[in-house]
């Protein structure tokens, strides 16, 4: 989502500064659309390397004898998933 908010503030950003030929006394438009151009690069650049990140999941499992109601073997695994973002 991040990702596709990015690119619209550097479209209504882009269109502000280079399309608009409007004259307000009181703002820049020419300003606003740079700064909503760089907002949108950033909020672009965080959404990928937030998509990027891999996340961890561990799980752990106990096996217990039944009889005697000792736990037997411990086994852990750490895998990374890497469907994230897709």
């Amino acid at each position: 989502m991040s990702i596709g908010a990015g690119i619209a503030l550097f479209a209504i950003g882009a269109i502000l500064a280079f399309a608009v030929n409007v004259t307000v006394e009181w703002v820049n438009l020419d300003m606003i659309g740079y700064i909503l151009m760089a907002a949108g690069a950033v909020i672009f650049i965080v959404g990928i390397v937030l998509m990027m990140r891999r996340r961890r999941a561990e799980s752990v499992t106990h096996t217990v004898d039944p009889v005697a109601g000792d736990r037997v073997t411990r086994r852990s695994t750490s895998t990374t998933d890497d469907t994230v973002g897709l």
